[in-house]
């Protein structure tokens, strides 16, 4: 099932995406990693149900310890498998989330992948999209229409995010 949601414009500015409501109305993620912090500013005007899902799992926090799992050069960095924490189970990394599916694919008219973007990662069905998320950090216009773009990197974030490789912890998530 689709969610209709009022399309906002996205504009390619140099290697990274410039899209959302006005500063300081969305709740922003912030991430602290074990190679710096990096926030993501979220779309709760694209994605109500998504980012509403995300900002709870941080809250609870769900990602407080968990591993990068998965990092892709030029592609993809992603996390968010509470399995990450247990170093010997790092074969099944990336199979599990909070549980929970979100159960909607919120797709925002017009939003592109591009290198900053935030989209929920998922098992071949966007509605079993629970916890997993990834950013872009390389081409990834392939993903459009895909996987359900719900944020940005925002700031000097990015210099973070392509500092990170597996098995990189996340120290905490907050909500700002």
């Amino acid at each position: 099932m689709l969610l209709a949601v009022t399309p906002s414009p996205i504009f390619a500015s140099g290697k990274f995406a410039v899209q959302g409501p006005k500063p300081g109305t969305a709740p922003v993620l912030v991430f602290e990693t074990e190679k710096g912090t990096f926030e993501i500013e979220t779309y709760p005007q694209h994605a109500p149900k998504t980012v509403a899902h995300l900002v709870s799992l941080v809250q609870k926090r769900f990602y407080n310890g968990q591993r990068l799992h998965r990092v892709i050069k030029d592609f993809v960095v992603q996390f968010g498998d509470p399995q990450s924490r247990d170093m010997t189970k790092k074969a099944d990394w990336g199979k599990m989330g909070s549980g929970r599916p979100i159960g909607v694919a919120e797709f925002g008219k017009g939003l592109k992948h591009a290198i900053g973007i935030v989209s929920m990662a998922h098992p071949e069905d966007p509605l079993k999209a629970d916890s997993q998320l990834f950013i872009v950090i390389g081409k990834a216009s392939h993903l459009d229409g895909v996987h359900q773009i719900v944020g940005r990197v925002t700031g000097n974030g990015m210099s973070v995010v392509n500092k990170l490789a597996v098995p990189d912890r996340i120290i905490r998530a907050t909500v700002k």
